[in-house]
């Protein structure tokens, strides 16, 4: 219990707003610039993959939110296809509750939390929640699931905890707690929730796409610095193929049933 205090405490120290507004004008000053190499190397980054040289880059969010070259996430073109939306660590939570609650490392979450309100979270009653981990390593732009309408899209909360293996343990249910951008798509008439978690430090969002229809593998926004995805389907829409643990973008994760 003291040591679960402890580490709350300093969670909400650096993730506090002026720490990471600091943090977020160094990221992206060229200041930042001289640790782009020792960053790329701590974190194997396949630079082969990226649209620019490691040399190109001017500043650590630079290199952080970097592109790729056409071709390096081929995105799955089978029919009904639902493709991860990111590069992560997916793991699922099946058969939501009725009260749509779920438990991530020991803590329990509802939907309603994570989307602001009972109304928006009744969708999906019964259905399941996919969870995308990323990390330092991964590429940090976010893409599309599946063909849509984007029918909202609003900001919720306001905290930076990290939602790495420590922080999702011994942080206050960072995910429900942090900035986020939540996105409600309509597929064939039933609907999604695609939710970008903000994380430790650079508690930054950016949405790229503005259109109101979206296709499968679209760019969509990045994070600036750590970050989840979160994606709310409802009961009897989406089949699994079962494969947890590491994906790529573009990746076909499941079956979407109109």
């Amino acid at each position: 219990m003291i040591r679960t205090k402890f580490y709350r405490k300093v969670f909400e120290l650096n993730g506090h707003p002026i720490i990471a507004k600091g943090l977020r004008v160094f990221a992206k000053s060229k200041v930042s610039k001289p640790f782009i190499c020792s960053f790329a190397k701590l974190y194997n980054l396949n630079m082969e993959e990226a649209t620019r040289g490691l040399r190109e880059y001017g500043s650590l969010h630079d290199i952080f939110t970097r592109e790729l070259n056409p071709g390096a996430r081929p995105i799955a073109d089978s029919a009904d296809a639902f493709v991860s939306p990111c590069d992560g660590y997916l793991s699922i939570v099946d058969d939501l509750s009725p009260e749509s609650t779920f438990m991530v490392k020991g803590q329990n979450y509802t939907v309603e939390e994570l989307l602001g309100s009972s109304e928006k979270a009744a969708p999906y009653a019964g259905g399941r929640v996919l969870i995308f981990y990323l990390s330092p390593t991964d590429y940090h732009r976010v893409h599309v699931p599946i063909d849509a309408t984007v029918e909202e899209v609003y900001p919720l909360g306001k905290d930076a905890a990290p939602v790495n293996e420590l922080g999702l343990k011994h942080g206050l249910r960072p995910l429900t707690r942090n900035f986020r951008l939540v996105s409600r798509f309509d597929v064939a008439g039933s609907p999604i929730a695609h939710v970008m978690v903000g994380a430790l430090n650079v508690n930054s969002i950016v949405r790229t796409n503005e259109a109101d229809v979206v296709h499968r593998g679209d760019p969509y926004g990045y994070f600036s610095f750590g970050s989840t995805v979160v994606v709310c389907v409802p009961k009897d829409r989406f089949s699994f193929n079962g494969k947890m643990g590491p994906v790529k973008m573009g990746e076909e994760i499941g079956k979407w049933h109109s």
